[in-house]
């Protein structure tokens, strides 16, 4: 069975893990980017969903997902799909032309939304 790691860290959207379920995935949910890191250490999914989350007061980063891509970058098989605010479009599109993302997901995040794009994720 494919597996799933769901990391939700800020929330604000309906509990997709029985969508991803339905999708056919076994889902793991962790609520930090330390966490994942850790996961990531034992584990190496076939998607990962992320919420992508631009602050001024990171020190050495951007976002929450510079460590994450990272890791992803020695993994070309596990796809991305993040989920961002409408007022971080503009940053977060600078993260995207620097970083692979494989499907992008505008709040409000809804089942149909996540449904279309994992109709579009090239699985393996």
């Amino acid at each position: 069975m494919r597996r799933l790691l769901a990391i939700i860290e800020l929330g604000g959207y309906p509990n997709l893990v029985p969508v991803y379920q339905s999708l056919g995935f076994a889902v793991d949910v962790v609520n930090s980017q330390r966490k994942a890191r850790s996961y990531l250490k034992k584990a190496m999914p076939d998607v990962i969903v992320a919420e992508y989350n631009a602050q001024s007061d990171f020190r050495d980063r951007s976002s929450n997902l510079e460590t994450l891509v990272a890791i992803l970058q020695k993994q070309p098989d596990v796809r991305l799909v993040t989920f961002y605010l409408p007022e971080h479009a503009e940053r977060f599109e600078k993260f995207r032309a620097q970083h692979r993302v494989d499907e992008a997901i505008v709040f409000p995040v809804t089942e149909e939304k996540v449904r279309q794009a994992f109709d579009q994720l090239e699985l393996s």
